[in-house]
């Protein structure tokens, strides 16, 4: 059974090590080689991910026991990381990430979502009836990478 909790300072390694696999492995499908090192570089500053994990304070699906995924939520409806374990894709766990995102949008009174959102993840976005704003350009480590602003109004 899938469990989402809120992050906790020892998640941080954890959530690197599933944000650079998860990027490494799943998003090459759709960017080169030379996007996804600039985006998930092979060198990480701990603490500046640990400040930003307890900047956006994720929340963290755990499956056995295991971390395989997570997402925020933003007080202004953004959706800043939204990521799941490269092994454990189409099994449920974004989804359930995804309703828990909108439970909490719902318990905050947030009526919308937005996410700047990756080629590999506009699929899923749009199952969750979020339409796209506009196709944006990132610019990350000397690389552009095409990402879509994606929005949802919440009934």
């Amino acid at each position: 059974m899938i469990t989402i909790r809120n992050f906790r300072d020892e998640d941080a390694p954890h959530l690197w090590q599933l944000f650079y696999h998860t990027i490494r492995i799943i998003n090459r499908r759709d960017y080169s080689e030379a996007q996804v090192q600039a985006w998930a570089s092979d060198e990480v500053d701990a603490k500046l991910w640990l400040q930003k994990m307890q900047a956006i304070q994720p929340f963290v699906a755990e499956l056995d026991n295991q971390v395989v995924g997570y997402t925020d939520l933003q007080d202004d409806g953004l959706i800043d990381h939204f990521f799941c374990h490269h092994e454990q894709q189409g099994k449920g766990i974004g989804s359930a990430l995804m309703r828990h995102v909108h439970s909490v949008a719902s318990d905050r009174g947030i009526k919308s979502l937005h996410s700047h959102v990756s080629k590999s993840a506009k699929p899923f976005y749009m199952h969750f009836s979020f339409t796209v704003v506009e196709a944006q350009q990132m610019h990350v480590r000397g690389q552009v990478l095409e990402n879509f602003l994606m929005e949802k109004i919440i009934d």
